[in-house]
């Protein structure tokens, strides 16, 4: 489980280095100070407290940092060592069976995101506090999250993530095979690899979306922009913090600069032969897991009526 994993603290090193996510915060906080100056503002699975020493240095009237794992134990420590007791309450529990002091925040600061967005993600702690406590008009920041699919060429690996269990040293493992295959790959994509457009599938506004609205089905229309075969399918997502005095926010897609959530793979049954201009068409149903709703259900329906290659196929992936 994510809870567990991240106590670790080379989980949250790698998090902490990883620049993209770190400064993006860092420079919304420091460059919009008119939105957290003597406001009061909740820090949501707040880890070592980063964002709240942020948004405490951008002049906040107090920041409470919510952190259910051991690291808040380290958390509290780390803010009276830098001088931020008087600021910054490190609040050790859930977010759903804490008591704040207070009856109301203006602010709501977090980094819920999980791979694929969704998957393990604090989506719905972030909704359960807006609910809870922010004022009518206050903020969540981000505010805007949106997944987006596209399809590559990806021989090499799928030989060695997946076919490699058609014969293992003359043994058929294909049953393994199955399962590799229903298991979304959370790995770095090189942009070369990308054979069609990238399609918006799916945005959130967390500033008024409901729980429910994290699962969906959305349809695609994948287009080739060269000859090329498809192996997989990959999905990415972006944040926005659109409050701001101009629009400030992030990609994890391939093309952009690399971040712990990497991009999510998912293999296809068949190998498509594409001519540029043909269209891979289809749609793609996210849910929670039903026993456990931070892991995620997909089912990926597409269809390519092309020269050399005609298939329909429904596959079905799960998030673990």
């Amino acid at each position: 489980m994510k809870g567990l994993i991240y106590n670790y603290s080379s989980i949250r090193k790698e998090m902490l280095k990883d620049v993209v996510r770190t400064k993006t915060y860092q420079n919304v906080i420091y460059q919009n100070t008119f939105l957290f100056k003597n406001k009061v503002v909740l820090d949501v699975g707040a880890g070592t407290g980063i964002l709240s020493f942020f948004c405490a240095k951008a002049g906040a009237k107090h920041v409470y940092a919510i952190e259910c794992s051991h690291m808040a134990d380290m958390a509290k420590e780390i803010v009276q060592a830098n001088g931020f007791s008087n600021v910054i309450t490190v609040l050790k529990g859930k977010v759903e069976e804490i008591e704040l002091p207070v009856t109301c925040i203006d602010v709501i600061i977090s980094e819920w995101m999980g791979y694929f967005l969704l998957f393990e993600n604090m989506l719905n702690t972030v909704l359960y506090a807006r609910d809870k406590w922010l004022i009518n008009d206050g903020i969540v920041l981000p505010d805007k999250a949106s997944l987006y699919l596209t399809a590559i060429e990806d021989a090499e690996y799928k030989e060695d993530k997946i076919e490699f269990w058609n014969d293992v040293y003359g043994f058929d493992m294909s049953c393994i095979r199955k399962q590799a295959m229903m298991e979304p790959l959370v790995d770095t994509v090189d942009q070369n690899q990308i054979v069609t457009n990238c399609q918006l599938l799916k945005t959130m506004n967390i500033s008024k979306m409901a729980p429910g609205d994290a699962s969906f089905t959305a349809p695609f229309k994948l287009v080739a922009e060269r000859n090329d075969y498809i192996h997989a399918l990959v999905a990415y997502f972006d944040v926005s913090f659109t409050k701001c005095h101009k629009m400030m926010g992030f990609s994890t897609g391939p093309r952009s600069k690399a971040t712990h959530w990497k991009q999510t793979v998912l293999y296809l049954e068949d190998v498509l032969t594409i001519c540029e201009g043909e269209a891979l068409v289809g749609s793609m149903t996210v849910e929670p897991n039903k026993k456990n709703p931070r892991d995620v259900d997909i089912m990926l329906k597409y269809s390519l009526n092309g020269q050399h290659c005609q298939v329909s196929r429904t596959q079905h992936y799960k998030m673990r």
